[in-house]
């Protein structure tokens, strides 16, 4: 799979608070970020998200 590099600009607090669950989780921010994205893609009925 190739990767991009993207630029976001999120509510500072609200970051925070995500990584820092991610963080206790295990889990990797922008892979979050993917599976959110790829759930959106899904609801609107796309096919071939992965």
């Amino acid at each position: 799979m190739k990767t991009k590099n993207i630029t976001l600009k999120v509510n500072s607090e609200l970051y925070d608070k995500y990584r820092e669950i991610c963080k206790k989780e295990g889990w990797i921010v922008s892979r979050q970020f993917e599976k959110c994205m790829e759930a959106e893609l899904e609801k609107r009925g796309r096919e071939n998200v992965k």
